[in-house]
């Protein structure tokens, strides 16, 4: 997860429920490059105001508004500080090194 030293950039918490497996992996290829995956459908990120609209408008190119569904939940950061996981660790994306 990308931190955020400045007080410009908002977290977000974003959840996505996309019954195509294409537009779902597409979805989740955008999301990884603002954010960190925790939960299989689920995005932490801190986003500037710009990221936040260009985030925003990547996802709208490929989402079918009558099947899909993308939500941002800003937290403030006291709630930040709070945010716990219990059980297991969220999922790891597979790394690919090119030697």
């Amino acid at each position: 997860m990308r931190s955020s030293s400045s007080s410009q950039n908002t977290f977000y918490v974003i959840a996505y429920d996309i019954p195509d497996d294409r537009r779902r992996t597409k979805i989740h290829k955008i999301l990884s490059g603002f954010g960190t995956w925790t939960q299989y459908s689920l995005f932490e990120c801190f986003l500037s105001k710009k990221e936040l609209v260009q985030l925003k408008a990547k996802l709208a190119k490929h989402l079918e508004e009558t099947q899909d569904s993308v939500r941002f939940y800003p937290l403030c950061v006291n709630c930040v500080e709070k945010v716990e996981t219990v059980g297991s660790l969220p999922p790891n994306e597979d790394i690919l090194y090119i030697v």
